[in-house]
């Protein structure tokens, strides 16, 4: 699994648990899936994504969205 499809897997992963935290836990975890919403529109743009730089640093091979 490249950079790439991991980042999708990730923020995906993130989304469903921000919305049942948001549903079971507390209000405010709607903020956690507003995060990652801003920070997947950023990264389209800038092709910056933080989360592809520490699984970079991890060691995972590279895909052609984030070098």
């Amino acid at each position: 699994m490249n950079i790439d499809r991991l980042v999708f897997v990730f923020a995906g992963s993130m989304v469903l648990l921000s919305v049942v935290l948001t549903q079971y836990v507390h209000a405010n975890f709607v903020w956690l899936t507003v995060f990652i919403g801003a920070n997947l529109i950023q990264s389209a743009f800038t092709g910056f994504c933080p989360a592809a730089k520490i699984f970079n640093m991890m060691g995972i091979k590279t895909g052609c969205a984030f070098k």
